[in-house]
């Protein structure tokens, strides 16, 4: 069908190459590992991002000061800082406002 391509590439635009808002949002509920994180991904959103691209995107929410990361005996947990859950709220407003326009 002709609309197939467009709405996977939306889709693709709108969950796997911009993962941030996924990640921020799992994390504004609970601490958690990336592995977990990915997973739960997959759980809640039903798509299930690249290993490298999940770490890579935690690694810039951290450098950007969005997430801290905390070693937990030898486990790894990412939590997000104020500084991330404003983003999370202004990405949340950001689509709100899109879906009303398009609506």
């Amino acid at each position: 069908m002709l609309i197939d391509k467009p709405i996977k590439r939306l889709a693709k635009l709108n969950t796997q190459e911009c993962l941030w808002p996924y990640i921020l949002k799992i994390l504004s509920e609970k601490p958690m590992h990336a592995y977990i994180l990915r997973e739960e991904i997959k759980k809640r959103f039903d798509f299930l991002p690249g290993q490298v691209t999940s770490y890579t995107t935690l690694y810039s929410l951290k450098k950007q000061g969005l997430v801290s990361k905390q070693k937990k005996d030898r486990i790894v947990v990412y939590s997000i800082t104020e500084r991330g859950k404003k983003a999370l709220q202004q990405a949340q407003m950001f689509y709100r406002e899109t879906f009303r326009k398009l609506s």
